[in-house]
Formats: C-alpha cells, structure tokens, sequence
C-alpha cells in the first residue's frame, strides 16, 4: 500500500522543545513525535498521555515524524504505515529527556 496523504508533508517548525501538553501538565514522555504538517511536538504512544495521537485525533493530521531521538522515518495514522519523509526536520536546541 501506498500512503495517499504524502501531499500535506510541509517543511514545519516545531513548536516546543518537547510534548507541548506534557511541558504544560509537568508530565514525562518516552519518545516524540513532530506532526508534519503543523508543526505540533507531541509524545509517543508509548508516553503516559499520547498527545500525538491526541494531537491526530483532534486534527487529522495525518503525517508524523519521529522527531526525538531524531530516526528518520515517517508515520501515516490514517493508512496505518510508514512513509518515507523527504527530509528530516532538524531539533531546536537539545531537548530535555524524561524516562
């Protein structure tokens, strides 16, 4: 299968330096995730609270990247599959480290 959302990959800024919802609340992350169409910096699914899928449902956006550590690979929710990213966004600075 191919993944038919790679038209809304956007070149984004991130917009924090770690999972926005979890810098808000005091809580911790495992890994992050970069929404490529936003921007938005949420946690994994491995993460207490999951704000990237959160971040998906609230939006439909539907590509992310896995952002922190930086790995190079993109994640379609809707087509439930990897999709190769054109590029990789580069980190603001070092990101804080939770588990």
């Amino acid at each position: 299968m191919t993944c038919s959302h790679l038209s809304t990959i956007d070149d984004v800024s991130p917009s924090a330096r770690g999972c926005e919802e979890c810098l808000e609340i005091g809580s911790e992350w495992v890994h992050l995730r970069l929404c490529r169409e936003c921007g938005h910096v949420g946690c994994c699914d491995q993460s207490p609270h999951r704000h990237a899928q959160a971040h998906f449902n609230a939006t439909r956006h539907p590509i992310i990247e896995g952002y922190d550590p930086p790995e190079g690979w993109g994640w379609c929710y809707i087509d439930d599959e990897e999709v190769d990213l054109p590029d990789q966004t580069p980190q603001d600075g070092p990101i804080p480290r939770f588990f």
